[in-house]
């Protein structure tokens, strides 16, 4: 088998390589890069030929690596990656000329939080930039920022892939949040159980980290409601004698003067607010800006 060092081969080589075993397929990789689908397949043509190997190869409706493909798929992509670093230059960036749409990936409720103290400046300060906010899915994954769907990801968990960067901005804890006037406070978990509750979750599930935590004490609860966000969950318990169970400090800007945050009867894990990104933003400017921007207006949730 031929080695890639062995022949003359140009950086453009190493990118589509890259692409095609992201997307296992000439069509995705050829939108991916905005080229055409015959010169994807040309390039495809000129991978096989240095490399000795085939790359990918078709299985029914679908392409599969090689084996080899699988053994070079890190290297090539970390390879992609460092050239590319290499390559941008570390300048400065001026706001208010930049012209760009970054998206970043969170949950509905650091959106609200976000925007909340983030939208005056980027209007202000960069009149030409777009955010795009997507909703984070049932399970976020580094393979979005790898393939470049997203930006920046918000996130309660630090990435483990090896190409992501990231920092924690903002560590918040677990509230009980319901109206002002609730028959019997939220002071033990037993009382936190006998309270009718609303959960918030995209997917429509029950259960998350309360039912465990009540679990642990022998306790269950009553689930009255399963909404998608923050604000109709808000919306339900300032009519109700119910509670939902939202971070403390993301939720707390968006609460009508009828309702309060409890605190939780006992001791809980604290929630990070993770910011992460991949390698190759490390020195583009206009993005360093961005995270800086957003790390900034998360932070100050702390401050209010």
């Amino acid at each position: 088998m031929a080695s890639i060092t062995g022949v003359h081969l140009d950086l453009n080589l190493l990118v589509t390589l890259d692409a095609l075993l992201d997307e296992r397929s000439v069509t995705a990789a050829a939108d991916r890069l905005y080229v055409t689908q015959p010169a994807m397949s040309r390039t495809l043509a000129r991978i096989r030929q240095a490399t000795g190997d085939q790359i990918l190869v078709r299985s029914g409706r679908v392409m599969l690596p090689t084996p080899y493909a699988e053994q070079i798929r890190d290297e090539v992509h970390h390879l992609v990656t460092r050239a590319n670093a290499v390559l941008t230059p570390a300048t400065e960036v001026d706001p208010a000329t930049l012209d760009r749409t970054f998206t970043v990936q969170c949950s509905d409720i650091v959106v609200d939080a976000l925007v909340t103290h983030l939208a005056a400046d980027l209007t202000r300060m960069a009149p030409g930039v777009c955010l795009r906010v997507l909703s984070d899915a049932a399970d976020v994954a580094a393979e979005d920022l790898r393939r470049g769907r997203v930006d920046l990801q918000i996130t309660n968990q630090v990435p483990a892939h090896a190409d992501a960067r990231s920092t924690t901005v903002l560590t918040d804890e677990l509230a009980v949040i319901g109206r002002r006037d609730l028959p019997r406070p939220p002071s033990s978990w037993a009382a936190l159980a006998a309270l009718g509750h609303v959960v918030i979750s995209r997917q429509g599930g029950r259960h998350n980290r309360v039912d465990d935590l009540l679990k642990e004490r022998k306790l269950s609860r009553k689930v009255a409601f399963t909404v998608p966000t923050l604000a109709l969950a808000l919306r339900i318990v300032a009519t109700h004698n119910l509670v939902v169970v939202a971070p403390r400090l993301l939720s707390g800007h968006a609460l009508p003067s009828s309702l309060r945050s409890y605190p939780m009867p006992g001791p809980t894990s604290p929630i990070p607010a993770v910011l992460a990104w991949h390698a190759r933003h490390d020195r583009d400017a206009a993005h360093r800006w961005l995270r800086a921007l957003i790390a900034d207006a998360l932070r100050a949730i702390t401050e209010h």
